[in-house]
């Protein structure tokens, strides 16, 4: 199984993170006090800028849960188009080639679901399988992988694309002031990315899926996820995240390697999901990285954000179009989320 190409699409707004600081001391500042910690919180997630779903002036608009997640539904059908359409361009495949559609996305709902919705707009043929996921967050673009790969398995004659499009941005709680929310509202950003995998085809180009491993951790669900009440999608986001990254990414890849063969030692690249500095930092003393092992993961948060599970996806996106690793060494993703768990996938290039 090769991810033959990724896919990226963007919205059209985008705003540097000074921009974004004046819209919430604007939104906030009549509430929250204490203008000066919500700066430093702001500028402690090291984010340049964002892309947003809608130009900000209409943020105000969207008074209820009802108009979010319309929001939701009708620019990620747009995005998620041109995220597969740029994808399949890259591998040279068209969108009657896709045999399996897998969606993942944490930031709003739709039934009938996102990928439903392209099969008409996008021509894709009629006996074409999908599955919709709802709920891994931003270990989602990983596990997505990881699925695909286990289909392509049974099927290595077929073309499996992952679509991930996340809109962060439309599930701010406006009235909430907790510091995970209003960390929240400095991290995460918006977009949607397409993974194209092949089974065994011929000359089949990118890197090849060479095994996964899901890790589940007992008794973690209050670490991560959503709280879902008529207000639509509130974070829950504990402080304990990187602590939690520190103790159990280091045996959970000394493991998952050593049943492969191998040790940390001959992974030579690293696909990490941005999920904020602190995190970052936990991975590199965990794994004992320097910084430039996970530096393109570093510039993904700077220019875009945490895009929850399609971040993965641009840094794998990145990885394979400006800092491709030398053709035959190993490489390794790594993404956690809600669950709290992990996965892994061990990538030959």
């Amino acid at each position: 199984m090769h991810i033959a190409a990724v896919g990226r699409a963007l919205p059209d707004n985008y705003y540097d993170q000074h921009t974004l600081l004046a819209a919430f001391k604007r939104q906030w500042g009549h509430r929250f006090h204490n203008l000066a910690r919500l700066e430093q919180l702001h500028e402690n997630v090291l984010v340049g800028g964002r892309h947003l779903a809608l130009p900000i002036e209409d943020y105000p608009g969207l008074r209820s849960f009802t108009d979010a997640n319309n929001a939701f539904i009708r620019v990620a059908v747009d995005l998620g188009e041109r995220a597969i359409h740029d994808g399949l361009a890259r591998a040279g495949l068209t969108a009657r080639d896709i045999d399996h559609l897998f969606f993942v996305s944490v930031t709003g709902i739709a039934t009938p679901s996102i990928d439903a919705r392209l099969v008409n707009r996008m021509g894709l043929r009629t006996d074409i399988k999908r599955t919709p996921i709802f709920g891994l967050g931003c270990v989602a673009g990983a596990a997505g992988v990881s699925r695909a790969a286990d289909y392509l398995r049974g099927h290595p004659e077929e073309v499996a694309v992952l679509l991930s499009v996340e809109l962060c941005s439309l599930t701010l709680q406006k009235e909430d002031l907790s510091i995970p929310n209003i960390i929240s509202s400095g991290l995460f950003g918006d977009g949607a990315a397409a993974a194209i995998l092949r089974g065994g085809a011929p000359g089949a180009r990118g890197p090849e899926v060479v095994a996964t491993r899901s890790v589940f951790y007992p008794d973690t669900e209050r670490v991560m996820g959503w709280d879902i009440s008529s207000d639509g999608f509130r974070v829950v986001l504990s402080a304990d995240v990187p602590e939690i990254v520190e103790r159990h990414i280091r045996p959970d890849v000394d493991r998952f390697l050593a049943d492969q063969g191998l040790t940390l030692g001959d992974i030579q690249s690293f696909v990490c999901h941005p999920g904020g500095p602190r995190v970052l930092q936990a991975f590199e003393h965990a794994l004992e990285l320097e910084r430039r092992a996970l530096q393109v993961t570093w510039d993904s948060l700077a220019r875009l954000g945490n895009l929850s599970s399609a971040s993965i996806l641009m840094v794998l996106a990145d990885t394979m179009s400006d800092h491709r690793p030398p053709a035959g060494s190993l490489g390794l993703m790594i993404a956690m989320g809600p669950g709290f768990c992990s996965e892994l996938v061990l990538l030959r290039w």
